[in-house]
């Protein structure tokens, strides 16, 4: 397949680009390499992917329609995994354009490209943070989600309802994936994980909201992808039982469908950083904070969906992963 990537130059973006390759896929990645975080790292996930025969890289911004329109106009894609976004639930309060921007604005222009050059199927990242003020655990797919606590949890919400209507309007495949707590080597530095570590090597403390009360469903990046790949290869179709008198918010009369993708083993967030205080072989200095505005205290995936659709679902348990991640921040920081 031909396949195009957004947001390549990012944790999931990249990993999965180099999965794609790995199967025999040509990929195009596209990535505006801002600097919401180091810029660097970015550029590090680009050099290995550059490196490698079948990729091809274009900087450029989803938010800019016409550099878009060219793009979809001069390559004709197979399928599209849509990851490019302002990403960040804390920094969506201090920054609330950049989020209509990048992840309104730069989905329609992604929706646009794919309609107009009929791409065969749109896959694009929604996150586990649009079950908001739900508290009824695991999370399904089949609950109402119309009460977001931030507005990253919104964008995520406008864009599943977005594609559905290109689904609706102009018959375009679509399928969203509300990823959970995504972890794992090359990830993004905003995250716990990356934080806890740089902190607790650098003998400081480190920032522990809800006073360690919070329970996190890590899902670790191979499981992510895994899901991913499966799911391109099962375009959305319309749900022949879908009824309007007992609307399903996971399915459609139109080609659209929602999954969730977690690891459904929830871990206490002191237990997290009991494992990589183990891999690291340091304690850390533990700093209890109250919540933060836009947080959940909860996470947790019902997955049972994505099991049934596609024959996968994630089982990466945290002591393995944080492991994989510590190895892979020790050597890369060296």
């Amino acid at each position: 397949m031909k396949v195009l990537v957004t947001g390549a130059a990012g944790f999931i973006g990249s990993t999965l680009a180099h999965r794609l390759l790995d199967r025999g896929d040509e990929v195009v990645g596209i990535d505006n390499l801002n600097d919401y975080y180091d810029v660097r790292l970015k550029q590090a996930r680009l050099v290995r992917l550059l490196s490698r025969a079948d990729f091809r890289f274009e900087k450029l911004d989803i938010i800019e329609r016409k550099t878009m329109s060219g793009l979809f106009a001069a390559i004709k894609f197979d399928a599209v995994v849509h990851l490019a976004a302002q990403a960040g639930v804390r920094y969506s309060i201090e920054n609330p354009s950049a989020y209509i921007d990048a992840n309104i604005v730069g989905f329609l222009n992604v929706l646009e490209g794919c309609r107009h050059s009929r791409v065969g199927h749109l896959v694009f990242a929604s996150s586990s943070s649009v079950y908001g003020a739900n508290t009824r655990l695991p999370f399904s797919e089949h609950d109402n989600v119309d009460h977001p606590v931030s507005l990253y949890a919104a964008t995520k919400k406008a864009n599943e309802l977005m594609a559905h209507t290109y689904a609706h309007l102009y018959g375009l495949p679509c399928t969203g994936l509300r990823f959970f707590t995504v972890y794992g080597p090359w990830g993004r530095p905003d995250m716990a994980l990356f934080k806890f570590t740089e902190g607790i090597l650098a003998g400081h403390s480190i920032p522990v909201f809800n006073r360690g009360e919070m329970v996190r469903d890590f899902t670790y990046i191979d499981d992510i992808v895994e899901g991913i790949v499966r799911v391109i290869g099962l375009p959305a179709a319309p749900a022949p039982d879908w009824s309007g008198d007992r609307p399903d918010p996971a399915t459609s009369y139109a080609p659209w469908r929602i999954f969730n993708i977690g690891n459904s083993q929830p871990v206490k967030l002191m237990r997290y950083i009991e494992v990589l205080e183990q891999c690291l072989g340091r304690k850390a200095i533990v700093e209890l904070l109250p919540m933060q505005p836009g947080d959940v205290r909860a996470t947790i995936a019902d997955v049972s969906d994505l099991e049934q659709a596609v024959d996968f679902r994630p089982r990466t348990a945290v002591e393995e992963g944080v492991a994989k991640f510590v190895d892979w921040y020790k050597s890369y920081y060296k």
